[in-house]
């Protein structure tokens, strides 16, 4: 009888490991699901939405970039310099321009 029940005993605790060992492997797989299921596609969407970001803001610059020699050019178009005649008389100029406010000044002092 004591082989019986010594064959009894170890087929209980054989059977105990193997439960405990299908929920330890169940348990391994759980925490490995989780990885994959919750935190990569988490991880992917906030890798997409920072690679987004980062390209709509090159984007922006290159529009400013192309925007500042759009200004450039079209300043050095517009400005030009005077010619040699204007500068020959810039001081008969100036002195008009000074006399013209003087003599405002005067009509509106007469006009008080």
């Amino acid at each position: 009888m004591r082989a019986g029940r010594a064959r009894a005993v170890e087929f209980h605790r054989r059977v105990l490991q193997s439960i405990e060992r299908e929920e330890a492997r169940g348990a391994r797989t759980r925490s490995e699901s989780w990885y994959w299921r919750v935190l990569v596609p988490r991880i992917a969407v906030a890798v997409a939405v920072v690679a987004f970001a980062d390209l709509a803001y090159q984007h922006h610059e290159f529009d400013k970039r192309v925007q500042l020699a759009r200004d450039v050019a079209l300043l050095a178009r517009a400005q030009s310099l005077p010619s040699v005649e204007a500068l020959k008389n810039f001081d008969a100029i100036q002195r008009m321009s000074q006399t013209t406010t003087r003599a405002d000044v005067e009509l509106l002092a007469l006009l008080k």
